[in-house]
């Protein structure tokens, strides 16, 4: 892995990117620089939002190329890493404790890849990547942004990491 932060992307970065602004067929780039930066070590992400993305349909674009395109390594493992899972027990406490959210927007995070992509990004310093926006006064639901604040964590979206990854996706074509 290089040194120095790296990003972390959340699965909403990607299954935004394939059902919206970066989808497979408008922005094939998109996908090509996922691919070489994970191979440098520069965006990565947790084996748990791989299982998030693999729940598609097995046809899907996005499933396809999870399992065929990622470089091995790209999905970093959480279980064997003994600070990863301290930390993770760290803020799932404090989500637990927290008297803000309702037991079901806890048992929802506790059930998703968001606290383990925090604690990865915590023990590592690494950038975690999210579209998600803070939303510190919600009771339904527990946003990355308000998990990373609390755990002094940087979060930036996706504009910012190919903004600094000096990602240029320029027309080629005719008419």
């Amino acid at each position: 892995m290089m040194s120095g932060p790296f990003y972390l992307v959340d699965s909403d970065v990607l299954i935004t990117a394939k059902n919206r602004y970066y989808a497979f067929d408008i922005c094939p780039g998109f996908w090509d620089v996922m691919v070489h930066h994970g191979r440098t070590g520069k965006v990565r992400s947790v084996d748990r939002v791989r299982s998030e993305l693999l729940a598609g349909r097995r046809t899907d674009d996005l499933v396809l190329w999870v399992k065929n395109e990622l470089p091995k390594g790209f999905f970093l493992n959480v279980d064997d890493d003994a600070a990863v899972v301290e930390a993770y027990t760290e803020i799932m406490l404090w989500v637990q404790r927290n008297t803000q959210y309702f037991d079901h927007a806890k048992a929802k995070f506790a059930a998703g890849a968001d606290g383990w992509l925090v604690a990865y990004a915590k023990v590592h310093n690494a950038v975690v990547i999210t579209n998600e926006e803070s939303s510190p006064y919600s009771k339904r639901e527990i946003k990355i942004p308000d998990v990373c604040r609390s755990f002094n964590v940087p979060y930036k979206d996706t504009f910012f990491m190919l903004r600094n990854l000096a990602v240029r996706f320029e027309w080629t074509g005719g008419n």
